[in-house]
């Protein structure tokens, strides 16, 4: 990982970068002194990893973070523990206080690790996304457009691919949560035990129910938050 180390203390700025050489997974890309050196080499460069000092002459460390619109992965790394709270709800990694041991350093590094691998692997399943599916069905497999999916119904070990226009329904023996995983996230989402939808066919939405192709569908407890994180990202 591509990592940026800033804090406008010399000492503790040498200190993080002996650190980061000792990590075999973590490559210093640079080191700054302040949050406007950071918004130039952010620019320059993609970087996967912020080191990031809080109290800074300028833009404090969280100003900073709330001012990136797809900001890297961010430790704090800080002297003072009580903005921890608002660190915490801006998503960052980790949250350090100085002085940092090693082994301290070494977990939040893990930690990012572990966190940018996911993210590789997010992204590398939404690059690979095919627009079919196959199905058995009628001791066949038949090939399913995505794109042509309005919503699927579960019938016990059986599912029902309702499509788009008077295309007949495809029936094929699978269950719900199986299926669900084969789908992209970005496209279907599960919003109750029986139901998976496309996410661009909802009509209209209410709180326990919403429209797709004129039929209303329930919306399960359980999927009703992320259903609705979903709806948020897109409201006006």
């Amino acid at each position: 990982m591509k990592c940026l180390i800033i804090d406008d203390e010399k000492l503790a700025l040498e200190l993080l970068e002996d650190n980061v050489r000792q990590v075999p997974f973590l490559t210093l890309a640079g080191s700054c002194r302040n949050s406007f050196e950071v918004i130039t080499v952010l620019k320059e460069q993609a970087i996967d990893l912020i080191f990031l000092d809080i109290k800074m002459p300028g833009i404090s460390g969280l100003e900073l973070i709330k001012s990136l619109q797809n900001p890297p992965l961010i430790i704090l790394v800080t002297a003072f523990e009580h903005h921890a709270i608002e660190a915490f709800e801006l998503n960052v990694v980790d949250y350090l206080l100085k002085p940092v041991s090693f082994d301290r350093f070494l977990l939040a590094a893990n930690k990012a690790l572990d966190l940018f691998m996911l993210r590789q692997h997010s992204k590398q399943i939404q690059s690979t996304h095919h627009d079919h599916i196959f199905v058995n069905a009628s001791y066949s497999l038949v090939k399913v457009r995505l794109q042509d999916i309005i919503y699927i119904e579960g019938l016990k070990d059986y599912v029902k691919i309702h499509l788009i226009g008077n295309a007949k329904p495809v029936i094929t023996r699978i269950n719900m949560r199986d299926l669900v995983v084969k789908l992209p996230s970005d496209l279907f989402m599960r919003i109750h035990k029986s139901f998976i939808i496309a996410l661009d066919k909802i009509e209209s939405i209410q709180k326990y129910k919403l429209v797709i192709a004129d039929r209303e569908i329930p919306i399960g407890e359980s999927y009703r938050e992320i259903l609705q994180l979903h709806i948020n990202k897109r409201n006006i």
